[in-house]
C-alpha cells in the first residue's frame, strides 16, 4: 500500500521509523535484530536510508594516486525486499541524487517496480565527503558545494519529477514501444528550521513547494526538539499552498556528544531546557533517560495536535524508540 494511502485511512496518528542499512560486511540479522522489537507497534511503513558512495585517492606504492571508490552501505534495493518479506510491512527506499545519474537512477526505480515496491523517498543528498575535505575552511566557504554528477539531477525537485514521468510511462529512452508506466508513492524531506543552503525560511518553502508540485504526496521533516518549529513550519507551508500530509520527525538524544553533533550535523537548534538537563547528567544511562522523556513529551504533544505520523530516526537501534513507542502509542 502506498504511504499517502496509509496516512488518508489511518483512523489514529501513524508510528513509523527509519533505519539505515548495515556497514559492507555486516549480516542482515544486525538489521532484523533492530526491527524485530518495534513490529510490536505495528508500523505500517519502514524507511530505509541511503548513503552516497565515497570517493578516496589513495597513493599506492609507486607513487601513483588510485580513485577509490567505496559503497560502505551496500544492498539498499536488495534490503527493501527482504524487510519486505520478513516482515510483511510496506518498505520506502531512499533514493539520492548525489552520486547517480538520472540513468541510475530510473534503473533502481525499474528495478523497485519488479519488486513490487511502491513507495520511495526523493533526497538530494549532500556534497562528497571528498568534496568537503578539499574546501577552504575560511568564513567565506565552510561547506561544500553540492555537484551532481554529470547527467544527474542537482535538485531533488527533479528527481520527483522523474519519478512522476516514469509513473506516466516516460522512460529516460524515448524510442521504447508501450512503456509500462510505475505505479510510485513519493515522499520528500521537509526542514522546520530551514535547509542549511536555503538563504531563508522563506525561500525553503519555495524549494519546498517545487518537490510537492513536481508531484512528491507527502512530507516528513528533518529532526528537531522544540515542536513550536514544527508547528510555525506546517503553518508555513499552509500558507504556501502546501496542503500534503507533514510528517514530524524525531530523533532521541542518547548520548552528551549529541549536544555538539546534532547541531552541527543537522543544522538544528537543542532548547536550552534540554541543554541543561543532558548537561546535569550523571552518566549515559541518565542521558538516554532524558532522551527519551523529551521524545515522549514531544510525541505526545504531536498526536494531541493531530499529526498524520510520528516518524523516528533509529540509525539501526531500537531500544530507546520501543521505549518511547511503549508510551505513546
Amino acid at each position: 500500500m502506498k504511504v499517502i494511502d496509509i496516512l488518508n485511512n489511518a483512523e489514529k496518528t501513524v508510528f513509523s521509523f527509519e533505519i539505515i542499512p548495515p556497514l559492507r560486511g555486516s549480516s542482515v540479522e544486525t538489521i532484523y535484530n533492530a526491527i524485530e522489537p518495534l513490529m510490536d507497534f505495528n508500523p505500517p511503513h519502514i524507511n530505509i536510508t541511503y548513503h552516497r558512495d565515497e570517493v578516496e585517492y589513495r597513493t599506492d606504492t609507486d607513487g601513483t594516486i588510485k580513485k577509490i571508490v567505496t559503497t560502505k552501505r551496500p544492498g539498499s534495493v536488495a534490503l527493501a525486499a527482504a524487510i519486505m518479506k520478513r516482515f510483511k510491512v510496506e518498505v520506502v527506499p531512499h533514493l539520492l541524487c548525489a552520486g547517480a545519474t538520472k540513468y541510475e537512477l530510473e534503473n533502481d526505480l525499474i528495478d523497485l517496480n519488479f519488486l513490487g515496491i511502491e513507495n520511495v523517498f526523493a533526497l538530494r543528498g549532500d556534497a562528497s565527503k571528498n568534496a568537503a575535505q578539499n574546501v577552504s575552511q575560511s568564513a567565506e566557504a565552510k561547506i561544500a558545494e553540492f555537484k551532481p554528477e554529470q547527467g544527474g539531477h542537482r535538485y531533488a525537485s527533479e528527481l520527483v519529477e522523474q519519478i512522476y514521468a516514469l509513473n506516466n510511462g516516460q522512460y529516460l529512452d524515448t524510442t521504447l514501444k508501450d512503456p509500462a508506466p510505475t505505479n510510485f508513492c513519493t515522499g520528500v524531506a521537509g526542514y522546520p528550521e530551514k535547509h542549511y543552503e536555503a538563504a531563508s525560511i522563506e525561500v525553503d518553502i519555495e524549494n519546498l513547494k517545487r518537490k510537492i508540485d513536481a508531484g512528491a504526496e507527502y512530507i516528513v521533516t528533518q529532526l528537531f526538539f522544540d515542536n513550536s518549529k514544527f508547528f510555525d513550519f506546517v503553518n508555513r507551508c499552509r500558507a504556501a499552498g502546501i496542503t500534503v500530509p507533514v510528517i514530524p520527525g524525531l530523533k532521541p538524544i542518547s548520548t552528551a556528544k549529541h549536544l555538539e553533533l546534532l547541531p552541527k550535523t543537522f543544522s538544528i537548534d537543542i532548547p536550552e531546557d534540554l541543554i541543561k538537563e543532558v548537561q546535569s547528567a550523571s552518566d549515559v544511562t541518565a542521558v538516554r533517560k532524558i532522551g527519551v522523556e523529551w521524545a515522549v513529551m514531544q510525541s505526545k504533544e504531536l498526536i494531541a495536535a493531530g499529526a498524520p505520523a510520528v516518524h523516528y530516526y533509529s540509525m539501526g537501534k531500537s531500544d530507546n524508540i520501543v521505549e518511547i513507542a511503549k508510551r505513546v502509542f
